[in-house]
């Protein structure tokens, strides 16, 4: 048995309200795992709209509107439904704050909040930031802030933002979910072998984490009962049945 830890990579987008929810279901599901301590969560960028421009001016049913061509009557559905998911998993949506903005300077900041032992903490408060508070993540200040309430130092993350430090390793988490053939989030990806798409309950968090983690604990055992499943099961144009 290796003495690593099983790893969990979620791609996601600080402006997803289903990445938010997607992330408590897993995280409650994780407090009830028996074996949580060999697991590592890591944080993975996902841009759903790297063209936008941080408009301080238009709320979130607006925009909705406006990309994605929907009705206000759909906006206010969309809205409402999300909401009321968010409240069954403790969080409060705030859409009448929401700020619509580019999240690119908060991936960065997330990667530098990986560096320093406190992404999970980080993702955490930018969600809450985003949807409850109504703060605007592309704005500098307010991510200094933010920063410094985790203990990163303001000037540092003015340098590595302005210099745009972590912009490749940003583009490298988008690449790299391209090539998962990721194409909505959240996405959970467990041990590099099992993927979870989309805010799923907290039991199908559960059995994928018992799932993955015994395969990752057990990689022989685990081979040997997916050769036996395979060989009692008829496959598409195998002629067994």
């Amino acid at each position: 048995m290796t003495t690593e830890k099983l790893k969990v990579e979620i791609w996601s987008d600080v402006m997803c309200p289903f990445c938010y929810i997607g992330k408590r279901r897993f995280e409650n599901a994780l407090d009830q795992f028996e074996n949580k301590d060999a697991i590592e969560v890591i944080w993975k960028s996902f841009d759903l709209y790297p063209n936008l421009k941080t408009n301080t001016e238009i709320g979130i049913r607006d925009f909705l509107i406006e990309n994605k061509g929907i009705t206000e009557a759909e906006a206010e559905s969309l809205m409402t439904s999300a909401a009321g998911l968010a409240s069954d998993t403790g969080l409060n949506y705030d859409w009448e704050k929401v700020i619509v903005a580019n999240t690119k300077k908060a991936h960065e900041l997330l990667h530098l909040a990986e560096k320093k032992g406190v992404q999970n903490e980080m993702k955490e408060r930018l969600f809450k930031a985003y949807f409850e508070e109504g703060k605007n993540v592309d704005d500098l200040a307010t991510l200094q802030q933010i920063g410094e309430e985790l203990g990163i130092d303001k000037e540092t993350i003015g340098v590595i933002l302005n210099n745009e430090r972590f912009v490749p390793a940003v583009n490298f988490d988008i690449q790299e979910a391209r090539q998962l053939g990721v194409s909505g989030v959240p996405f959970f990806v467990l041990n590099r072998k099992f993927a979870v798409s989309g805010a799923q309950s907290e039991a199908y968090f559960s059995q994928a984490l018992q799932t993955a983690h015994f395969d990752w604990e057990n990689p022989e055992e685990a081979a040997k009962l997916r050769e036996e499943q395979q060989a009692n099961s008829c496959l598409p144009g195998s002629g067994c049945c």
